[in-house]
C-alpha cells in the first residue's frame, strides 16, 4: 500500500490538496481512501458530502472518512480509560473530570495513526492519503518505541504476569482499603498491545518506498517556519518528505494595486521556499477565485497539481534531503547539497535556527530540540552531504 501524509500549518489548504490527490489516484484506477485525522475535520466540507468514521464511497475507486477519535480511543484504550476513571473517582474526583483526565494528552492523535496501520494491515486499498493534524505533531510520538522499548520488554512485561497471577490473592484485601479494584488482565494487556502497535506503525512510516509526507504551505513567514520545523522533526524520526506544495499564490492576472505589496511579499517568500526546501520538488498552486469546495472545484485543483494524468502515488523524491544521526552521545545533521564544495559554505546558528550560506544563496533550517540546545562543532562534505557535528557549548 502507498501511504501519503499531507501536513502543514492549520488553514493552508492541505485538506483540499489531499482530496484532489485522492481524485487523481482514483481516476488512475487505484482503490484510494482519503482519511482525515485532523480533530477539526474539513474533508466532508471539501468533498461537499457527508462523511463519518467509516469509509464512504465518494466516486468510483475513491472513499473518504473522518476519524472519530473517541471511537478509536474506546476500541484501543477503553479498558484502561475505565480503570483510570474508577481510580480517580475513588479518590473523590468528579465523574466528568475523572473521565477527561483518563484520556492522556496526544492519545487522539496517535490513535489516528493506529487507524492508518489497521487499514495498512487489511490491504483493502492501494493508496491511503492521510489529511493529518496541523504540522503532523503526532509523528513526534514515534519516539515512543525507542524510549519505551526497554521499559516495556524488561520491566512491564514481567510485572504484567506477576500482577495478573497475584490479583486473585490480593484483591480481597486491597479493594476495601483503597476503594477500587486492582487492574485485571484486559487493563494490564492494553498498554503493551498499544506499544506493539506503535512499534509496527513506525516500521511502515519510516519505509520511504511506501510512505512519504507532503508539506503544504502558503508563502507566508510563519507558515514557512512551521513547515521547516515539521520537516526537521520528520527527518529526526526518518520519515521521508518527497514534495512541497506552495498554495494560494496570487496569479499574475491580479493587477489591482491593493494586492501589489502582497504579491511582492509572496515573491520573496516563494524564493525562500525554493531555497530552504531544495532539492525537494515544489509545486505551486494559484489562489483561485472560488472556494475549493465540491468535486468540480477539486477537479480543477487536481489538474493544476497533477497535469496530463500525472500519477500522484509515485515517490517524487528518493534522496533523504535532511537527516539527524546519533552516534553514542553525539548528534550530526546531514543536509543534501549536491555539487557544493565545503569552502563555499558558511554556517551560523541563532536559537533553534541554523543558517547555511552558499555564495549569495541562504538556507534556513529550524532545528529539532535535540540539536537546538547544542552548537555546531565542525562540518565536512561527504557523498554530496554536508555533515554538521553538534556538541554542548563550552561554558567559561
Amino acid at each position: 500500500m502507498r501511504v501519503i501524509l499531507m501536513t502543514g500549518k492549520g488553514g493552508v489548504g492541505k485538506t483540499s490538496v489531499a482530496a484532489a490527490t485522492g481524485l487523481r489516484c482514483a481516476e488512475l484506477g487505484y482503490r484510494t481512501l482519503v482519511l482525515s485525522t485532523d480533530p477539526a475535520h474539513s474533508l466532508a466540507d471539501s468533498f461537499d458530502l457527508e462523511l463519518g468514521h467509516d469509509p464512504k464511497l465518494v466516486r468510483p475507486n475513491l472513499w473518504g472518512a473522518e476519524l472519530d477519535a473517541l471511537k478509536e480511543l474506546e476500541g484501543n484504550w477503553g479498558a484502561v480509560k475505565r480503570y483510570i476513571t474508577q481510580v480517580l473517582q475513588a479518590r473523590g474526583m468528579d465523574g466528568v473530570q475523572a473521565e477527561e483526565l483518563a484520556i492522556l494528552p496526544g492519545m487522539d492523535e496517535i490513535f489516528g495513526l493506529v487507524r492508518m496501520k489497521r487499514h495498512y494491515d487489511e490491504g483493502e486499498y492501494d493508496v491511503l492519503i492521510i489529511d493529518s493534524a496541523p504540522t503532523g505533531t503526532a509523528l513526534r510520538l514515534l519516539s515512543l518505541p525507542e524510549v519505551g522499548g526497554w521499559y516495556m520488554r524488561k520491566f512491564y512485561k514481567p510485572f504484567q504476569g506477576i500482577s495478573v497471577a497475584l490479583r486473585p490473592l490480593v484483591e480481597p484485601l486491597f479493594r476495601p482499603i483503597a476503594g477500587f479494584s486492582l487492574p485485571d488482565k484486559e487493563v494490564m494487556d492494553a498498554p503493551y498491545e498499544f506499544y506493539e502497535q506503535i512499534e509496527a506503525l513506525e516500521k511502515v512510516l519510516t519505509d520511504a518506498t511506501q510512505t512519504s509526507v507532503r508539506l503544504v504551505m502558503n508563502p507566508e513567514k510563519m507558515v514557512i517556519k512551521e513547515s521547516l520545523r515539521a520537516h526537521a522533526y520528520l527527518s529526526l524520526y526518518n520519515v521521508a518528505t518527497d514534495m512541497v506544495v506552495a498554495n494560494r499564490i496570487l496569479p499574475d492576472s491580479v493587477s489591482d494595486p491593493f494586492f501589489q505589496r502582497w504579491k511582492e511579499q509572496q515573491q520573496q517568500y516563494r524564493q525562500e521556499i525554493h531555497s530552504n526546501f531544495s532539492p525537494l520538488p515544489i509545486k505551486e498552486v494559484p489562489l483561485y477565485s472560488e472556494e475549493m469546495c465540491g468535486l468540480a472545484a477539486l477537479d480543477r485543483l487536481k489538474e493544476t497539481l497533477y497535469p496530463n494524468n500525472e500519477d500522484p502515488s509515485q515517490v517524487y523524491y528518493k534522496e533523504t534531503t535532511l537527516r539527524v544521526v546519533q552516534d553514542k552521545q553525539q548528534y550530526s545533521l546531514e543536509v543534501y547539497l549536491p555539487g557544493i564544495e565545503k569552502h563555499q559554505i558558511e554556517l551560523s546558528k541563532s536559537g533553534d535556527e541554523l543558517n547555511i550560506r552558499i555564495g549569495n544563496h541562504r538556507r534556513n533550517l529550524v532545528l529539532p530540540q535535540a540539536l537546538a540546545a547544542l552548537d555546531p562543532a565542525g562540518a565536512k562534505m561527504e557523498d554530496d552531504y554536508l555533515k554538521i557535528r553538534f556538541a554542548h557549548a563550552v561554558r567559561v
